[in-house]
Parts: structure tokens; sequence; C-alpha cells
């Protein structure tokens, strides 16, 4: 009678146990991460500060954090000094996200981020993008891409381009592909380099710079105040945008330049599994909520959305891809 006694009291002592650990598994997974914060690589008023806006604002809104998210800049060589201090030092922070854009992936296809590659973070989420655009201030004499490339044909060294960051980035490769399209050498292209968005369009409007390679994203807020004109878009087709039903795409102007801007966050590489997975979850809920799409839609934010492990094999695409385009215009200089 004891040996019967024995073999259900040490089945339910292995099931109590296993019970346990799921709870504390399943406790851990659902506890937030504390002092939530989202750094935004650059200046305020940029893409990747619009881009932190947005979670704090869907985050507030769902009350997923019983304190709200913090919203820090740390500028520095476009997204440099960010991508250095998180893979070197705020290594493990579980709650604190930071913006990426393709810009990003594209200096690190070119080594810009010194010795960190696109392996020495953890890519968790992409929740929109957008396309690049060139714009001008609103009393510019350009019209259109054509009024621009001929003036760059003239006088090349006249026109100074306002990009974030130096020959290499995201922005300036638009105007080198403009240049490419239009039969312009690129060395006779002059831009000078900024800290994102946000200034750029500062110093547009303050006519330090004739033109912003820029893109819509960041330029909605200054479209609607009727202080900048876009000239082009680079996208596929028109956007199905109110504010930008009518601004014609590159590509139907004649020049046949795509240029996607997928933006998201990544977090540190030493980062816990739990609180990974944790902002995976967050991140899958909010890409397929109504109200997420809402908030993303009402800042002119096309839907685009990848977490996880697919997000990582779509960062390394994308950067391998940036590789073979760099090298391309490398030849062509």
């Amino acid at each position: 009678m004891q040996l019967q006694n024995t073999v259900p009291t040490r089945a339910l002592q292995r099931f109590a146990l296993a019970a346990l650990c799921m709870l504390v598994s399943t406790r851990l997974l659902a506890m937030e991460p504390l002092h939530p914060e989202c750094i935004v690589p650059g200046a305020p008023g940029g893409g990747g500060d619009l881009t932190c806006q947005l979670i704090k604002t869907a985050l507030t809104e769902s009350k997923v954090f019983n304190e709200p998210m913090q919203v820090s800049y740390l500028p520095g060589g476009v997204g440099a000094v960010t991508y250095n201090t998180v893979a070197a030092q705020r290594t493990a922070e579980d709650g604190t996200l930071i913006a990426w854009s393709s810009g990003s992936l594209l200096n690190l296809a070119q080594g810009k981020f010194g010795r960190f590659d696109e392996n020495a973070v953890r890519w968790v989420a992409a929740v929109g993008k957008s396309y690049g655009a060139i714009a001008v201030k609103s009393d510019s004499p350009y019209r259109n891409l054509d009024d621009l490339v001929k003036a760059l044909k003239k006088n090349p060294r006249q026109i100074l381009f306002g990009t974030s960051g130096t020959a290499g980035s995201h922005d300036w490769l638009q105007a080198a592909l403009i240049a490419k399209a239009a039969d312009i050498n690129i060395q006779d292209l002059r831009n000078i380099a900024l800290e994102g968005g946000g200034e750029i369009t500062t110093a547009l409007l303050g006519d330090y710079i004739q033109v912003s390679s820029t893109d819509v994203f960041e330029s909605m807020p200054y479209v609607r105040r009727g202080e900048v004109r876009l000239l082009a878009v680079f996208s596929e087709n028109r956007l199905d945008i109110p504010e930008l039903q009518d601004i014609p795409t590159a590509r139907e102007q004649g020049y046949d330049i795509v240029c996607p801007v997928v933006r998201g966050f990544y977090l540190g590489p030493k980062v816990s599994d739990e609180a990974y997975a944790w902002w995976k979850d967050i991140f899958d809920k909010q890409l397929a909520s109504p109200a997420f799409a809402e908030l993303r839609k009402e800042r002119r934010l096309l839907p685009f959305a990848l977490t996880g492990e697919a997000l990582d094999q779509y960062v390394k695409q994308q950067v391998a891809e940036y590789r073979q385009v760099i090298q391309e215009l490398d030849q062509a200089r």
C-alpha cells in the first residue's frame, strides 16, 4: 500500500513543479520592461523622432506601460553614435528601443558605424514605410524635377543639397541617382551633411540650402503648413495620400528612381530573450491593430510590418543589396 501511495505522490510533485515553472515563465514574459525609452539617433523633428513618437503614442493609448515611455535624443554621425553606444555600452537595457530606417542599413553597408555591423544588435520590428522625395521651399523657382535637372546641368555647383549624412548616406544616394539618370557627374554635386530631417528642413526654410533630399514621412508636417513643396516622390506610383496625390513620381517625370524608406526599431545585443519576445509580441499586436494602423496613417506612414526573425533576414538582405548599389555608384564616379 505504501508503494502505491508513493507513485501518485511523486507524479503530483512533478506536475506541481512543471506547473510552477510554466507559471514563472509566463510571468516573466508577461512583465513589461522597466523604464521604457525610445532613442532617436538624431535631432528632434526628423524621421527617427516621428518614429519614436508614433510608438510612444500607440503604447500610451493601448495602456501597455504603467509609466510613460520617454523619448531621448542621441545625435551624431547620423545614427553612428547611437549604434555604437547601444552595441558597446548600453547593451542590455530591456526597456530601450532605438529607431532605425533604411538609411541606417545603408550606412551599415558602407561600414559607417565603425567596427559594428548589422549583426551587432537585435532587430525587433519594422512598423511602416515611406518613400524618398526631393523637397524645396514653397517659393522656390523649381516647379518639377526637370527644372532642377536643367539647373544642375547648367551649373551644378550653384545648387546646394541638404542631406542627412555625408556622401554615401541614403539622402545623398537619392541625389546621386538623379545626377546619374541625368548624366551629371556625381562628383559635381554639392551637399551639406546635416543631422536628420529636422535639421535639413530648418536649413531649407532658412535659405541655407536650395534643395532637400528627404522622404515623405519627414516632410509631411512642413508640406501641410505650406512651407515646403515636393518636386518628386521616389515611389513606384503616386501615393494615395490626400496631400500628395498631385505630386508626380520621379519615374513618371522620366527618371527611373525608386527609394523606399522602411522605419522600425532595434534592441541592444544583450537584451534578454524574454524581453525580446515580449517586445516582438507587443509589436505583433500593435501591427495587427486598427488603432495602430490609424495612427500610422495619420502620420502618412505606409503599411510595412516585419518582426523577429523575418525582420532580421530582411535587414541582412537589404544591407547586402545596398553594398551592391554603392559599388555600382563608386564605379560610375
